[in-house]
């Protein structure tokens, strides 16, 4: 039986190097976020949401908007230093400002999500013409692509004068992937 939580933030510190947080807000997933935590001994936080917890990485992933200016602000007071969007437009406005001006690494959904493009696109290729390649051979095209990715970001971000700006650079490399797309198909 699914049973709708009413939670909307889910927060788990992991304990390895790294705290990671995420949020979800309304989860229909049955106990098993709160089951998880009591298993494996992570905080769970019901109705709160998570950003005020200290951690180096956070991965916002549930729905556009659900980190504000002030969640950003509290993300970086507590010491946070890296936010990675794993959803389309996790962050709102504000909260991209407050992140683009601080100095942590900031990646944009169109960067960070870019790995499940990629492998619906290595699909479609063996799909289409017959083969079968080895995990380990789509692991390779994937990293190969993920770094192509990264080092494409950072190039056209230090081309606009925006060294190092991870955002900036996946919007430029973004544009110009699918104006270049367009070109070669007539569209002019």
């Amino acid at each position: 039986m699914v049973k709708e939580l009413d939670v909307p933030g889910i927060c788990c510190t992991c304990n390895s190097r790294w705290s990671c947080l995420s949020l979800s807000n309304s989860l229909k997933i049955g106990d098993r976020v709160e089951d998880y935590a009591q298993q494996f001994n992570v905080d769970f936080h019901a109705a709160n949401k998570p950003w005020g917890i200290t951690c180096d990485v956070a991965f916002p992933c549930a729905c556009e908007n659900e980190i504000d200016g002030d969640d950003a602000r509290e993300l970086l007071n507590n010491g946070c230093r890296c936010v990675t969007e794993c959803a389309n437009i996790p962050a709102a406005q504000e909260a991209m400002d407050v992140l683009l001006e601080s100095a942590i690494l900031y990646s944009p959904g169109k960067a960070s999500n870019a790995a499940g493009v990629a492998c619906s696109g290595l699909e479609m290729a063996q799909n289409s013409s017959k083969i079968r390649w080895t995990r380990e051979e789509v692991d390779l095209r994937l990293r190969t692509i993920m770094i192509d990715i990264h080092e494409t970001c950072l190039r056209a971000a230090e081309q606009a004068g925006h060294k190092g700006n991870y955002f900036t650079g996946a919007n430029i490399a973004g544009f110009i992937k699918v104006a270049n797309a367009m070109m070669d198909h007539g569209n002019t």
